[in-house]
């Protein structure tokens, strides 16, 4: 793949400029910037879903690519056919066995030609590439590797929650056997086992597999190279070496510059003092003066700039007042999407004034949907859910609903009654600013979206929040700094959460077991059982 003075902007702010680099058939590249530096910008560019501005993204022709995106819910299509079926379409061997009987039925009436002689060549040339004989075996592997169940198997991929849709899309990526990988943060739904298997299958394969993740173990046994995209100057710098190494010598190149910067510095103010004390005198020291400013403008046209620090997110929330003692109460709750199948029944619980209160579950059991209810965004069948007066809710949405995708990020802000001044200054502290509020929502990437929505809820003064996996598609950095946002938090948070690193920092107090509807005291290690649980399926 050769990238020549590829040059991007997207609604007139620029993404690159003049990026060149040349990209080797089986490289394992790690990709990494901050948050809307456009790295998943770059696969759209490689997909030819964005054509740039200027320059080139030339891979070759008999490349097949294979893209895993952060979001795979509405990738997959809307088939009602089992998941075995769409696996093992991923390869055209059916449809190339059945044309070779056809043209070995035709043969038997008809003379064998030329022509389809040399088709027959093809055709078999074809099931040699695609392992016509290993096949099933291997396909049997990777569901395995993937934990897959039989049940899954004979599941319609239409009914298939977006957890196992992750595992479903991995599985087809893996089995499709492309020149070229596209992954982007593959991890977000693979529990610790399937994703071992993963990184011993990836780290064998003979393709490019270029890869987008905030897992840095996983990019640490998985790359050989990385690809920083560097969001301040627009450009792209490939080095050899996984994301730890890459770290190592980024901080022994920015030590060197450092110097450098420090010791031109030092000579530029020398000179420049020689030029002012005798730039108006005559004879050898105003020659001398000449000389030294001579020497001086070529420093200065060559002068080194140290890169800027990259801004972090500040949360700041303002809560009016702390609210009841018990701000929420369910009292024999059931909700089904259909009265005849529910989800839970009878679910009763208290939840006290800042408290940290933790729902847990399998996939499918209703855990965002609880929170939809407690927001009264749907109505219970049986029961009740009793907020207090003086409860005010703010609420995170796992897949950002609470987002207009078609308005700008200014223009979703506007709801809170603040002068562009206040909402502007609100956005610079989760990184937006500029013309960066005139974008619409629908071209961010998760990461963004995942701060803006952070930006809405913080705006709310709520006393309570409901808030369905805050970490997702967000770097390690922000998601600490958010943990620490929330553990100071003077109010009360319910969470719905797979990510137990985050989840130990909040100083959870209590858990609701989803369906059951028993609550329990905290323990660490029934979040890892249901992080694998959920990953699992």
């Amino acid at each position: 793949m050769n990238i020549s003075h590829l040059t991007f902007s997207y609604e007139n702010t620029l993404i690159y400029e003049d990026v060149t680099l040349e990209l080797k058939k089986k490289d394992h590249i790690g990709i990494i910037g901050v948050n809307g530096a456009g790295k998943s910008t770059l696969f759209k560019l490689i997909l030819k879903q964005l054509e740039p501005d200027y320059g080139s993204i030339k891979v070759s022709s008999n490349s097949r690519i294979y893209y895993l995106p952060q979001v795979i819910t509405d990738e997959l299509p809307n088939s009602n056919i089992t998941v075995l079926e769409y696996l093992i379409s991923a390869r055209p061997i059916q449809k190339l066995e059945k044309e070779m009987n056809e043209l070995y039925q035709k043969m038997a009436k008809e003379k064998t030609t030329e022509k389809i002689e040399k088709r027959l060549e093809y055709i078999q040339s074809q099931l040699d590439y695609w392992e016509y004989y290993e096949a099933e075996s291997i396909l049997l592997r990777l569901i395995s590797m993937l934990n897959i169940t039989d049940e899954l198997l004979d599941q319609k991929l239409n009914s298939c929650s977006g957890g196992q849709k992750s595992k479903i899309a991995f599985a087809r990526l893996l089995y499709s056997k492309p020149e070229i990988i596209l992954l982007d943060e593959p991890t977000n739904h693979l529990d610790e086992k399937s994703k071992e298997n993963i990184v011993t299958y990836l780290k064998n394969y003979p393709g490019m597999v270029l890869v987008i993740s905030h897992d840095i173990n996983f990019l640490n046994e998985v790359t050989s190279k990385t690809l920083w995209i560097d969001k301040s100057t627009k450009k792209m710098e490939l080095i050899n070496g996984n994301y730890e190494q890459f770290q190592k010598i980024k901080k022994i190149q920015e030590k060197e510059l450092k110097n450098k910067y420090e010791s031109q510095e030092k000579e530029i103010k020398k000179l420049q003092d020689i030029v002012n004390l005798y730039s108006n005198s005559s004879g050898k020291r105003k020659r001398m003066a000449e000389s030294r400013e001579k020497s001086l403008n070529k420093l200065l046209k060559n002068r080194i700039e140290l890169h800027p620090i990259s801004k972090k997110v500040n949360l700041k929330m303002q809560v009016d007042e702390l609210g009841s003692l018990i701000p929420l109460k369910l009292e024999n709750l059931s909700f089904g999407y259909q009265k005849d199948n529910l989800l839970y029944e009878n679910i009763n619980f208290e939840l006290y004034r800042q408290e940290r209160f933790l729902i847990i579950g399998e996939n499918g059991v209703g855990k965002s949907t609880l929170l939809k209810l407690i927001h009264q965004d749907l109505k219970p069948i049986n029961g009740m859910i009793k907020l207090s007066d003086k409860t005010r809710i703010g609420y995170y949405a796992q897949e950002h609903e609470i987002l207009n995708l078609e308005k700008t990020i200014l223009e979703n802000m506007e709801e809170y009654g603040l002068n562009q001044t206040k909402i502007r200054s609100h956005l610079g502290n989760f990184l937006f600013t500029n013309n960066d509020v005139y974008k619409k929502v629908k071209v961010l990437s998760p990461g963004e979206r995942s701060r803006l929505a952070f930006a809405k809820l913080t705006l709310t003064k709520a006393n309570l929040l409901l808030l369905d996996e805050p970490t997702n598609h967000l770097d390690p950095e922000t998601q600490e700094l958010i943990a620490t946002f929330l553990k100071n938090y003077p109010g009360s948070i319910i969470l719905v959460s797979h990510n137990p690193i985050f989840v130990d920092k909040l100083g959870i107090e209590r858990i609701l077991h989803l369906p059951s509807g028993e609550v329990f005291y905290y323990d660490r290690k029934i979040v890892e059982f249901y992080e694998k649980e959920n990953n699992n399926e």
